[in-house]
């Protein structure tokens, strides 16, 4: 780390009412200068360690690794984010189109051809047939009332989409951890548009069908969306939390050359927020983007689906937390009833 941290002072500040935030001012003093932190997260500096290499490798992808780093209160971090793609007994989701293992299916219909039924997840023993298409920048793994569905095949590029079929009664609640990757681990960047150190994005896209192909749900603001990862922070002034709403649109995105000096926000994943119980009531609810946002026109894993994804009747949104370019990890949860 190019420039070392130190923690001076620790100040703890408990909330009132129902649901109690931890409040931290920290002062950091780096070589340059003394800045001050206050928020909730933990705060990291500079590029973590690399622990993991390649853990998915497509011809024309990007590099995916896994990177582990210590924030200045002591805790260690993994960064994209610590997910179950290594993890045998959570399911990969069959594909909708993955041209980084040939599945360059042009229509819906051409995949669920090849789609083998033993991979139905049941929820519940007699349950309703359903049906999810999701398009994934860059990584997710999808919950249904806490049961693990599907996980991405391809956690970085080539974009590629996929089909999470599933058994279950309504209600049900999907809750998906959503990555957006990164070259440069612990900083949220990879190499783009001329700098070595450019701020990614990301953004998720889903339809739900039941069994009669009508559609049931679609992304939209109505889903929960809260951020555990924001990242690359050049001023810790320009972030600010508001309960549990935390915003970085004033932060700059240009990104740069060098990221050594580069500030990460870390939060800590809440215990069973995939359950059907779990109380998302203060969570920001999902912000929406538009296509041209995200930038999928180019994208056939987007483009060969848009009757599904932008049908004229019940156009599914782009959905990510408040900032789609700083915010790198992302549960959302919706409820269908």
């Amino acid at each position: 780390m190019k420039n070392s941290l130190t923690l001076l002072t620790i100040l703890l500040i408990f909330s009132c009412g129902k649901n109690k935030t931890k409040t931290t001012e920290t002062e950091l003093t780096s070589s340059q200068e003394t800045v001050t932190y206050k928020g909730t997260a933990s705060i990291t500096q500079g590029i973590a360690s690399t622990i993991a290499e390649n853990i998915y490798t497509c011809e024309r992808g990007r590099k995916t690794d896994i990177g582990e780093i210590t924030s200045t209160d002591g805790k260690k971090w993994t960064v994209p984010s610590l997910t179950n793609y290594t993890n045998t007994d959570f399911p990969f989701a069959p594909d909708l189109f993955n041209s980084c293992e040939g599945k360059n299916y042009a229509t819906s219909e051409e995949a669920l051809s090849d789609y083998d039924d033993s991979k139905i997840i049941e929820i519940d023993e007699n349950g309703a047939l359903f049906t999810a298409y999701i398009f994934a920048d860059n990584y997710f793994e999808m919950f249904v009332n806490g049961i693990p569905v599907g996980k991405d095949k391809v956690p970085f590029t080539e974009f590629n989409a996929s089909i999470v079929k599933f058994k279950a009664k309504k209600p049900f609640t999907i809750a998906m951890k959503l990555v957006d990757w990164e070259e440069h681990l612990g900083v949220g960047c990879e190499p783009n548009r001329g700098k070595s150190f450019h701020a990614g994005d990301g953004g998720m896209v889903a339809v739900i069908k039941d069994d009669q192909n009508n559609i049931i749900a679609t992304t939209n603001e109505g889903w929960k969306a809260q951020t555990f990862y924001t990242a690359p922070v050049t001023d810790l002034d320009c972030v600010s939390e508001d309960g549990t709403y935390r915003y970085s649109q004033n932060c700059n995105t240009d990104g740069g050359q060098d990221g050594s000096s580069f500030y990460a926000l870390h939060w800590e994943l809440p215990n069973y927020w995939m359950k059907t119980n779990f109380d998302d009531a203060n969570w920001p609810n999902a912000t929406t983007y538009t296509n041209q946002t995200i930038g999928v026109d180019n994208k056939p894993a987007y483009t060969n689906f848009t009757s599904i994804f932008d049908n004229s009747e019940n156009d599914a949104k782009f959905i990510w937390s408040t900032n789609v370019v700083l915010d790198n990890e992302v549960i959302v949860r919706y409820t269908i009833k």
